[in-house]
Formats: C-alpha cells, structure tokens, sequence
C-alpha cells in the first residue's frame, strides 16, 4: 500500500494576520506549510503551529530562500502580508538579487515583485493567487456589508475616490485615497494604507476650510493587478485607523479585495457606524 504524498505550500510571510491565516487554511486542507519568515515583519508566535518547518531570512536572501523551498521539495507558493515599501531600501542582498536588482529599470514595488517571482520561477516555484484558502475573505458582489448606508453626499465622494485611487494604482504609487466635500485630503504612497487614513484624518482635523463633511476612505486593486502579490487587504486594523482619523465610510473593490476576519470587520464598522460597501 502506497501513502499519499501530502501537497506542499510555500509561504512568504509579510505583517499581520494574512500569512497566518493562509497557513491555518493550508492545514485544514492537509498541506504541508513551509514558512519563508522576514526577520522583524513575520509574526512568527501566530504562525508556527501551522508551519512544518520555518526559517527567517533577511530582505535579499533570495539564495537562501530559493534553497530551502528545493530542499524541502516546494513547488507551489504565495506570498501574503504586508512588507513596508520603505523597507527596499535597507535591502541587504545576496549576490542572485543583487544581479536582479542592477538589471531592473525602476525600483517600484511592482517591479521588483515581478523579478523575484520570475527568480522563483526559474527554479521551478510557481506562485499562487495571494487569496489561496481564503476565497471567503473576497467579497464578491457590488454591496453595502455594514448597517449604515452610505448618503448621496458621501456616494458622490465616493466616486471622485475611485478615479483618484485607479489613478494612484495604475501608476504603480498606492492603491488609497481620502476624500472629504469633494476634495483630497490625502493619498497613499509607502506609507501604507492606515498610515495614510490616519495622515488625511490629520489634515481634515487641522483644517479650517473644510467643513465637517464625511471622510470617505476608498482603496482599489491596479487596473492590472496581479493576484500572486500585492491583493488590497483590510482589516480590523483598517477600521480602527479610520476611528482614529474620524472616517465615516471605506468603499472597496468587489471580487479584488481581501477582507481578513470579513464577519469581525463588520460587526466592528457597525459598531462605530461606519459605512462599509464594496463597489
């Protein structure tokens, strides 16, 4: 009697509950998980009892990387959680990425995503959909999941963030935009999506021109946006950032956005009577 070879999943953990939950997902479904850590992102306490085997790496490791995922007869991965954009720049690399990043033109996020998983490729690592085991968290329908329905006012903000956001997103700078009375109060570069709730809930408290009108938070996917990496995610974090900041309303693309705990994000934007919709 032959046993069943057990599939095998590669994880590249960023920040937070993503990584975490696809490996929980990848257990339930009998996988082997292989974590790939980053040392000072990965919440390594959460994701261990989910992981077969672990192993930290720098940013730039990629030998490394790609060594422990043949060894340990990895052909499928993802990559999930967030890594600071900001962090590119303390990049220690080996000297296989050190070749990949001397033959880049730019240095944008996507870009050197593209090229590492081009690397993984070549070695016979295919990478899967970011949303792996987490199909439930993409909600899939145009619908208001909260309580609270968003006013006329604030569908019209809504609109002018979704321009402003695709624009953002397909020049490959952010993916989020904070609006208020018709107006822009900030937009995300590298700072990441909460800190740039929290920035435009600053500038909407400081100034005196605007007037108390709903802050709207709207955050799109790129208009050719790549499953394997870099999904838009929120998340209760998100929600309380947008307390923080005074925001009333966080629209959100349907079909290409992961809400992690979506049933906790909800209970909790209807707990501050924030408006939460996907479009």
């Amino acid at each position: 009697m032959t046993t069943k070879t057990k599939n095998k999943l590669g994880i590249i953990a960023g920040e937070g509950k993503f990584p975490v939950l696809i490996a929980k997902g990848a257990k339930a479904k009998g996988w082997e998980v292989f974590v790939l850590g980053i040392k000072n992102n990965t919440d390594i306490e959460a994701i261990t009892p989910y992981a077969d085997k672990i192993i930290i790496l720098k940013l730039g490791q990629l030998s490394s990387a790609l060594k422990f995922l043949k060894e340990n007869g990895v052909t499928k991965a993802v990559m999930a959680g967030r890594v600071e954009h900001i962090n590119i720049f303390t990049i220690m690399p080996d000297l296989r990425a050190a070749k990949v990043l001397a033959s880049m033109r730019d240095m944008r996020a996507q870009s050197i995503l593209d090229a590492v998983l081009a690397e993984f490729k070549k070695e016979g690592v295919e990478f899967a959909p970011s949303s792996l085991f987490l199909e439930d968290c993409v909600p899939q329908n145009k619908d208001v999941l909260s309580s609270r329905q968003p006013t006329e006012e604030e569908k019209q903000n809504i609109e002018l963030g979704l321009k402003i956001s695709k624009t953002l997103a397909g020049l490959d700078v952010g993916l989020t935009s904070v609006i208020c009375d018709k107006a822009v109060l900030a937009v995300e570069a590298m700072e990441g999506t909460d800190n740039c709730i929290k920035r435009g809930g600053e500038i909407y408290k400081a100034s005196l021109s605007i007037k108390k009108s709903p802050i709207v938070i709207v955050k799109v996917a790129r208009p050719k946006q790549d499953d394997r990496y870099d999904l838009p995610v929120i998340g209760k974090g998100t929600i309380r950032s947008m307390v923080e900041a005074g925001a009333q309303v966080l629209a959100f693309e349907a079909g290409k956005t992961v809400v992690l705990d979506l049933e906790e994000v909800v209970k909790l934007a209807n707990k501050n009577n924030i408006c939460l919709l996907a479009i």
